[in-house]
């Protein structure tokens, strides 16, 4: 089953042998230690944003098309509100856990603060594989798991969007299920519930792009920094969801050959490059790369070892470690996905002149046309698609350059720099306004 677009449920086995995963929970927490070290924050602050406000942990009930009564696990995590209401995607995975929800709802409320968005940050999910329901009860999951949130979200409170497994589909039903459960006299103007809806319903033109459009920008920015000619160079792709298959498509057009690519069912390969745009027609409808018929199959390592110029790790976290990190061979990585590089795996990547642009400043155009989303629905506007790329330039290309300055220096790598920007943001409001009572 096709879930609208979004990404693979999940990725590909890790080569047998390969070290342990990183706790990714604690690697977050180390971002945030290492940028409360560099921005100098009070210590208050650092004690408030180790955890997040709220965890929220709903069991529901579900019939499914067998007639079975199926209790499923839901989370939301709501980290911090502190810049305005909380934000995030929602998760539809097999593996969904409370210490990876709780992670990403941290990167949320970092990613919101670096890109001076009026939000905060959250994450949630459901811990099953959407691949494995028919969409009549993927339909029935999504609605039982938005009104057993209640009044836990909301447009002026908490704002879910997609995020793996879930996709424009699944927000329509979000919205709906809401705007039913607040009142007649209140149903139109809760269409801000969500973001990264269907156009038609509410959503905005750029958005199903969008967190490939801004990753392309960030290339783009690093490419001026670096003189390198993205003209004939070439792309690996690892998750060719919406993400990893829509910055493949708009790099294409810049002149980036995507070689290789790979998702939850393989690995494939073309020397003389994929097309793009019919690879990402096949993906979304059949779900995965697999059967597609023009690139051979390759193994893992071997998709790992392939010479190119960028590598794109658009999955999930977890991906590149130690002994992926030695294999690649590529001048630049650029995180698509949230935490695909373990710590050891990226000072690996440090140690070999690699470049990586991280995941909290190179994946943050989908919040951040999600807050355009947001705009247009408490405004009633509807904004163009060039109108919304334009925006986005703007946002993403300031951001690189915050991160980049904040990074010379201090002399630390982009990643600390980013979450020390976020975090002096964060410190600042916090020494205005102080604790109450």
């Amino acid at each position: 089953m096709v879930i609208g677009n979004s990404n693979p449920p999940s990725s590909p086995p890790r080569k047998s042998g390969a070290a342990k995963q990183y706790d990714f929970y604690k690697s977050v927490q180390d971002c945030l230690a290492r940028g409360a070290a560099i921005a100098q924050i009070e210590p208050f602050v650092s004690t408030i944003v180790s955890q997040p406000k709220n965890e929220l942990i709903v069991n529901f009930p579900v019939r499914m098309d067998s007639g079975e009564i199926r209790l499923f696990k839901g989370y939301r995590v709501q980290h911090n509100n502190l810049l305005g209401p909380f934000k995030g995607g929602m998760r539809y995975h097999a593996q969904v856990s409370l210490d990876d929800v709780k992670a990403l709802a941290a990167m949320m409320t970092c990613k919101s603060s670096l890109f001076r968005l009026p939000f905060g940050g959250a994450k949630g999910g459901i811990k099953f594989d959407p691949y494995a329901v028919s969409k009549a009860e993927l339909q029935r999951i999504t609605r039982r798991f938005t009104h057993a949130l209640g009044e836990n979200i909301g447009p002026e409170y908490d704002i879910p969007a997609p995020d793996v497994g879930t996709g424009a589909q699944t927000m329509a039903w979000m919205m709906d299920t809401y705007s039913n459960m607040v009142g007649l006299a209140h149903k139109q103007m809760v269409k801000g519930v969500v973001t990264g809806k269907p156009v038609a319903s509410g959503g905005t033109l750029g958005r199903q792009k969008a967190t490939g459009q801004g990753l392309v920008f960030c290339v783009l920015e690093w490419a001026k920094d670096r003189g390198f000619r993205l003209e004939g160079a070439t792309l690996l792709v690892q998750g060719f969801g919406n993400v990893g298959s829509n910055a493949s498509v708009i790099l294409a057009k810049l002149g980036v050959s995507t070689i290789a690519v790979g998702d939850h069912t393989g690995y494939m390969y073309n020397p003389e490059g994929f097309n793009a745009h019919k690879l990402q027609e096949y993906v979304a409808s059949h779900g995965s790369i697999a059967g597609y018929p023009g690139g051979q199959p390759i193994t893992r390592d071997q998709f790992f070892a392939t010479k190119a110029d960028i590598f794109a790790p658009c999955a999930l976290e977890n991906e590149v470690g130690e002994v992926e990190a030695d294999m690649l061979n590529v001048k630049l990585v650029v995180e698509g996905a949230n935490g695909p590089c373990d710590p050891h795996g990226e000072k690996v990547l440090r140690d070999k002149g690699i470049d990586v642009l991280p995941d909290v400043l190179a994946n943050s155009g989908g919040v951040t046309v999600s807050y355009y989303e947001w705009v247009q629905n408490k405004r009633s506007e509807s904004w163009s698609e060039e109108d919304v790329d334009a925006r986005l330039e703007t946002a993403m290309k300031r951001a690189y350059r915050d991160v980049v300055e904040m990074a010379r220096s201090q002399k630390c790598e982009l990643r600390s720099a980013a979450y020390a920007i976020a975090l002096q943001r964060i410190n600042a409001v916090y020494k205005e306004r102080e604790i109450f009572p």
